[in-house]
This record gives structure tokens, C-alpha cells and sequence, in this order.
């Protein structure tokens, strides 16, 4: 009776022992867990703060151009010097004279530094030696002088982009939905845009408050926005809207537009040319445009863009044409055909900022493909207004032979920069900012340290908001087969090594049905030149003359 009452009493001892440890455990438990949240939590709290503090440091104020200067002393190439004995032209550009010391590009060498014996001259890419040939530039005694080696320099856009009501609204005249609007003085002024765009006075709306006098006295004073625009101002395009831009909530706009440098190589693709020309007139205020003696394949060829340029095809657009002219090929181009891709967009970009004047860190250096047109609206936003990141990359819509073989999706390319990211980043080379390991470059962290910017790419655009238009082989025929002579030796197989698909007849089936070289044919969705976006306005508005890649010929 005694062992049955003891063995009762230890089992009892040690169930309520055993639930004890079981509830301190679940306490633990739950305690540790507490804690993990706790944890969590606050790490969650001081990125999102850390964040936030950093976007407004960064985005809250327009860009300061005294503080940017110090990112060129001794962080990117050194000189950059202006041309000695120059003198300013009617056109913008700089032409052999008198020198002219100190005036000019003073700003240009303050943030890149001074002391530089030859900087451009010894920075150049090494080409090794490379094939050479003489061929016929303009005079130097003519009306051109030395064509390629004239300097252009940078003047402020005097466009009124915006105008102020007398209740205060500052509106983009293109994008306000109204018939007149009225400046500081009282005077009536129009949309600087075309002519049928009339823009309206801007609304006044009182809010609603409690605080009555408070209220009446901070009313709220908005721009009625036309469609395809946005923001308080309604200056920003949907392009922009849509896209994903992180920091739309601090965009201002600016008091004095970027300045837009535009570069580009060129080979035949002149009817896209005067589509660019006419796209971003009153956009770009240089285009930075380059042409070779020498094929991609290293085979000599005749400079076409010259002798339009100087048989006055150009004219309506001479004043922002800088012409840079490559009169080599470089060592390893012909064996590996990329060499000599990545050489021409460093040339152009090396050698045509070294002649630009008056160039301030943070105007746009923009660089595409001859059949990469960007829209205007997008690159307008980039002039006029502050908060954006970069680089900047363009959506843009996909076709193949003409516009009326619309590939899927969009062609993301990275297009844009600041001229101080150019340089601090980039070193200054066009093909750099075309790849998209920025964040692997010496200058990155340097420059997003000093320069206070955190460098976030962004994309103009959307998969379903078109910002620009490439045009891939959109030639006629014999362009077609001309660009297959040119092609690079390094894009394989190289089909212009093939007789049979250079024929003429062959090309015009491969138009006809959208195919391919390899035998190969995409599917494409239906078009109609109606859609939006179907093709840059200029093209459209001359129908007739572009048809050949407006509609189908051998449909």
C-alpha cells in the first residue's frame, strides 16, 4: 500500500515537473519570437527611413552646378581644352581666328580641371596601326573651313517653354488644355508648339477648410492638363507617367532648360536622319554626328553625309550639326568585327565632346543608333525638368524592314546620362553608356557619393507606353543589300558573305512576308499607320515620299 501511494506521489511530481518544462518552453518560444519581429521590424523601419532620407536629400532640390564642379579635379580626364583661336559663327559653330583666351568654355574647364598637356590627344583609343586613306574634306579656305574640326559651342534655349498666370500657375504651354493664357505682364502669348495647340488661363480652386481666412488667402492654383500630360504643371508626358521614374512626386520644373547634345554614327540611314532632325528640333541643341571613310568591315567607302550636308540637303538643321569625321579603322576590326562596332560610339563620343563649348555638368548627353529615334516628348522631359535619375533608358517599338512589321515587345536601351556622369562614370565613352554594368565602374561610387545622386536606372516608357521607334533594316531593297556588304565581322553568320541573299529579288520576298535571312519568319501583330506611335510624325506627314516604310510595297 505504502510503494503504490510513493510510486503515485513520484509520478505525480514529475507529470507536473514535465508540464512545467513544457510551458516554460512555450514561453520561450514565444518570447523568442517577440523578439525576432521586434527585430524585424526595426530593421524594416531604418532602411525605409534610410531610404527616404536619402531620395529627399537627393531629390528634393534642383541639380547645384557650382557644388557638382569639384567631380572633375582629377576624377575623370583632365583638360578638354577649347580650341585655340576660335571665334563665334552665325550657326553656333566655332571657326579659325583670333584667340580668344579666357571667353568661352571657362565653366567646361573648371569641372574637369587644367594642366593637361594634350588630354584628348593621348586619351584617344589606341587603333594601333591602322589602315589610313586619303579622301577629299572641304576646303579650308572655303565657307566650311575645316568642317571637322570646328568647335561648337552650348547658348540656353530662349524657348518659353512655360508661362506664369497673374494668380501664379507656372504651365507648360503644349500641355495646358486652354485657349489663351496670360504671362506676368498681362499680355495674351500662345502655345509655342504648334499652332493649333491653344492654351487656356490657367484655374484657380479655393479648397474647402475650417480655417476660412487661413484658406482664402492659400488658394490653390492648378493648370488644366491636355491629354497625353501631366503633373501640377502639365509637363509631363505619359510616356513618363507610365514608366518607372522612382521619384515622380519631386519633379520641378527647371527655371533654365538642360542643354540636349544628341550623338549618332552614321552610315546610308538618311531618310531616318531627317525623321530624327524633324522629331527633336526644337529639342536637341547639338547633334553630335559622325561618318567614316571606312565600312564596319574595314572597306573604304565614300563620305555620303558630307556631301549632302554640303549640297544643302541639310540646311533646315546646318546650325546644330557638329560633324565629326573618322578617318581610320581600328587595329582588330576586321577579325572581331565588335572591335570596330565599340570604336565607332567611343570615337564619336571622344571626339565630339572635346569640340563642344560651354558644356555645364548637368545638360543631357544622349547617344542612339542611326535607327533609334527617340520621341520628343521624352527627351523634352529630360530638358525641362529636375528630380529625374539616371542612366536613362528608352523604350522603344520594335520593327523590322519598315514600320509595318511591328516586332513584339520594345527595345530597352541605355541612351542617356547627365555630362557629368559621362565623364565621372563613363570616362567619357559613348560605348560605356550603352552597356548597363554602370554599377561595376571605377567612378560609380565616387561619384554617387559626391555628387549626392543615387544613381537608380530608369526607363522612358513602358512595355505598352512606346517612348521612341527602331527601325531595323527599313531601307529599300537596295539599302538592304548595301547594309549587308557593310555589316561587321563579328555579328555571325554574316549573311552579306552570301551572293545569293544580296539579290535583289530575294530581299524584296524577305520585305513581302517579314522573314528572315535564316529562312525563319516572325509573327507579327496587325498594324494601322492610325495607331499611336506608329512612326515619327515628320514620315507620316510625308506619306507619300516615305511609303516604302509607311505600308508594305509587296504586300
Amino acid at each position: 500500500m505504502h510503494m503504490v501511494i510513493c510510486c503515485t506521489s513520484t509520478l505525480g511530481i514529475r507529470t507536473h515537473h514535465g508540464q512545467k518544462r513544457t510551458t516554460m518552453r512555450r514561453h520561450k518560444v514565444f518570447l523568442f519570437g517577440t523578439l525576432a519581429l521586434c527585430v524585424l521590424s526595426l530593421l524594416q523601419y531604418c532602411k525605409a527611413l534610410h531610404h527616404m532620407l536619402m531620395l529627399r536629400e537627393l531629390y528634393t532640390s534642383s541639380v547645384n552646378l557650382e557644388a557638382l564642379g569639384f567631380l572633375w579635379r582629377g576624377n575623370v580626364r583632365s583638360g578638354m581644352k577649347p580650341l585655340p583661336g576660335s571665334r563665334p559663327s552665325d550657326t553656333g559653330l566655332w571657326e579659325p581666328g583670333d584667340d580668344r583666351g579666357e571667353q568661352g568654355n571657362a565653366e567646361v574647364e573648371r569641372w574637369i580641371g587644367h594642366g593637361s598637356e594634350d588630354p584628348w590627344g593621348k586619351e584617344q583609343p589606341d587603333s594601333g596601326n591602322v589602315n589610313r586613306m586619303t579622301v577629299t574634306l572641304p576646303d579650308p579656305n572655303g565657307p566650311w573651313g575645316e568642317l571637322h574640326k570646328r568647335s561648337f559651342h552650348l547658348r540656353d534655349d530662349p524657348t518659353p517653354f512655360f508661362a506664369r498666370t497673374k494668380s501664379g500657375a507656372y504651365c507648360f504651354r503644349e500641355g495646358t488644355e486652354m485657349a489663351f493664357l496670360k504671362d506676368d505682364s498681362g499680355q495674351t502669348v500662345q502655345a509655342a508648339r504648334e499652332g493649333q495647340r491653344k492654351i487656356l488661363h490657367a484655374q484657380q480652386e479655393e479648397p474647402k477648410s475650417a480655417h476660412g481666412k487661413y484658406a482664402q488667402r492659400k488658394r490653390l492654383v492648378k493648370c488644366m492638363c491636355r491629354q497625353g500630360w501631366h503633373g501640377p504643371h502639365c509637363g509631363i508626358p505619359t510616356m513618363v507617367q507610365h514608366s518607372n521614374l522612382p521619384t515622380k512626386g519631386s519633379l520641378m520644373p527647371r527655371m533654365v532648360p538642360r542643354r540636349v547634345i544628341n550623338a549618332i554614327n552614321i552610315n546610308h540611314e538618311f531618310d531616318l536622319l531627317h525623321a530624327r532632325f524633324h522629331e527633336l528640333a526644337d529639342t536637341v541643341d547639338l547633334f553630335l554626328v559622325c561618318e567614316s571613310n571606312f565600312t564596319a568591315y574595314g572597306k573604304s567607302k565614300q563620305l555620303h553625309f558630307l556631301r549632302l550636308l554640303l549640297n544643302g540637303t541639310y540646311n533646315y538643321m546646318r546650325h546644330k550639326i557638329l560633324y565629326v569625321f573618322l578617318d581610320h579603322f581600328p587595329k582588330g576590326g576586321q577579325q572581331n568585327g565588335w572591335i570596330a562596332d565599340d570604336y565607332l560610339r567611343t570615337f564619336l563620343s571622344y571626339d565630339g565632346m572635346s569640340r563642344v563649348q560651354g558644356a555645364r555638368p548637368d545638360d543631357v548627353f544622349l547617344i542612339n543608333d542611326a535607327d533609334e529615334i527617340p520621341a520628343r516628348e521624352g527627351i523634352l522631359f529630360l530638358k525641362l525638368y529636375d528630380g529625374w535619375t539616371e542612366p536613362v533608358s528608352i523604350h522603344m517599338r520594335k520593327s523590322l524592314y519598315g514600320f509595318f512589321w511591328r516586332q513584339p515587345g520594345t527595345l530597352d536601351v541605355h541612351s542617356a546620362c547627365t555630362v557629368a556622369m559621362l565623364f565621372a562614370v563613363y570616362d567619357g565613352d559613348g560605348i560605356s553608356l550603352r552597356r548597363r554594368d554602370y554599377y561595376s565602374m571605377p567612378g560609380f561610387r565616387n561619384y554617387q557619393r559626391e555628387s549626392g545622386h543615387i544613381l537608380v536606372h530608369w526607363s522612358i516608357g513602358s512595355p505598352v507606353h512606346y517612348a521612341g521607334w527602331h527601325c531595323s533594316w527599313c531601307f529599300r531593297p537596295e539599302g538592304i543589300s548595301h547594309k549587308l556588304i557593310s555589316a561587321q565581322n563579328g555579328d555571325f553568320p554574316r549573311w552579306g558573305d552570301y551572293v545569293e541573299k544580296r539579290d535583289l529579288n530575294y530581299i524584296k520576298g524577305l520585305i513581302q512576308t517579314g522573314g528572315w535571312f535564316d529562312g525563319s519568319v516572325g509573327e507579327y501583330p496587325s498594324t494601322d499607320p492610325k495607331e499611336p506611335m506608329y512612326a515619327p510624325k515628320y514620315l507620316l506627314k510625308n506619306f507619300p515620299l516615305y511609303r516604302y516604310i509607311l505600308e508594305n510595297p509587296y504586300a
